[in-house]
């Protein structure tokens, strides 16, 4: 899978634009609060539906218009496909592959798998649980259609029965419809936490071999799911915290509240640290930075396929040894990369295989 352009209409910065990509490597280079990411971002509502940033519909259309258009052609198999997305203030955005209008967002995601990767992610480890909660999501979104669906049921059901416990003071008799929510909450949850489970365990046969090299063989790496519930257990913490959740007025058990944690082993020893509270500011962008390029491999396994790499100035965050390695990771991925200068790839001598400078919501192709 391949992005093979890109047009823009009222989206951020840009008037209106069209960008063709390169199937390798493609740089976009310019100063800073250009719109370089800008681009990187609607490639990736085009992908999931959502910006990467949280931002809403209405905060991503250019200032002063009441909407905006996305066009993406992609390629697959020797095929084209055109993804037109319309995004609007006021409504919910409209969606068509190949010209035929698609009645759910959800339809549309896992058409076209994206890793993004940028300077934020490399403090995943240290920051909440949300932020791991988060990535989790968006990668088995994009390669799982019953998760997906459950997820966004699951999530809904959290709102309303909030919802149900915030009022419950001034309308007691809604409390007989928790017990119906809790029964729907358990049933959505529970494939959640499984999918969770597996995605934990794979990860971690990919992730090992890439933070040793990372390391220099000096470290291993496991992930561990920490699940604020089990199946077996969630229909009776449900139960039991239902006067807890009525005096807190929200939903405190379920997948909602998960976290995974991240264990550091020297080679050679058997004691690990857990590097969210303990590791060095080192070993957790070192930890983040292999959790990304599992990323990529992970997709590749689940779809057969590369993703299409999103890299927005990264390089800049990271010493040589690590540029090198993600560099040599790419090999063969379409890729495109922001950047407010070209050193970087001159000093690695890294083949470019087409170059756009970004200015002041302009980008034009220089080879």
């Amino acid at each position: 899978m391949i992005i093979k352009s890109l047009e823009l209409a009222d989206f951020r910065n840009y008037e209106n634009i069209k960008i063709n990509f390169s199937s390798g490597t493609n740089i976009l280079y310019g100063d800073n609060a250009q719109g370089k990411t800008n681009i990187l971002e609607a490639i990736f509502v085009s992908a999931t539906t959502k910006s990467h940033k949280g931002s809403k519909d209405k905060e991503i259309i250019r200032f002063g218009k009441e909407e905006a258009h996305i066009r993406t052609i992609l390629e697959k198999d020797n095929a084209e496909y055109r993804v037109d997305m319309h995004l609007r203030k006021n409504k919910s955005k409209g969606i068509a592959i190949d010209g035929q209008k698609i009645k759910r967002a959800s339809d549309l995601i896992g058409r076209l798998n994206v890793v993004f990767f940028s300077p934020e992610d490399l403090s995943i480890i240290k920051n909440g649980p949300s932020e791991r909660r988060r990535f989790m999501d968006m990668e088995l979104c994009q390669l799982d259609q019953i998760y997906l669906n459950s997820l966004s049921k699951y999530n809904k059901l959290v709102i309303e029965r909030n919802k149900i416990l915030k009022g419950l003071f001034e309308h007691p008799e809604n409390s007989v419809l928790l017990d119906v929510q809790d029964k729907q909450l358990f049933e959505y949850g529970s494939v959640i936490i499984k999918t969770r489970e597996k995605f934990i365990k794979d990860l971690n046969e990919i992730i090992r071999p890439i933070h040793e090299k990372l390391t220099g063989e000096k470290e291993t790496l496991s992930v561990f799911y920490e699940p604020n519930v089990t199946i077996d257990e969630f229909e009776k913490k449900l139960k039991q915290a239902r006067q807890k959740d009525i005096y807190a007025k929200q939903t405190t058990i379920g997948p909602h509240k998960d976290d995974f944690s991240f264990m550091i082993k020297k080679m050679n020893s058997e004691d690990a640290i857990d590097i969210r509270k303990f590791g060095s500011q080192g070993q957790q962008r070192t930890a983040s930075l292999s959790l990304k390029l599992s990323e990529i491999e992970i997709v590749k396994r689940a779809k057969k396929e590369n993703p299409v790499l999103l890299l927005d100035d990264v390089l800049s965050e990271l010493d040589s040894n690590r540029q090198n390695y993600l560099l040599n990771t790419i090999g063969n991925i379409q890729t495109i990369i922001t950047c407010t200068g070209l050193d970087e790839f001159v000093n690695n001598r890294f083949e470019i295989d087409k170059l756009f400078k970004v200015t002041e919501g302009t980008v034009s192709s220089e080879n």
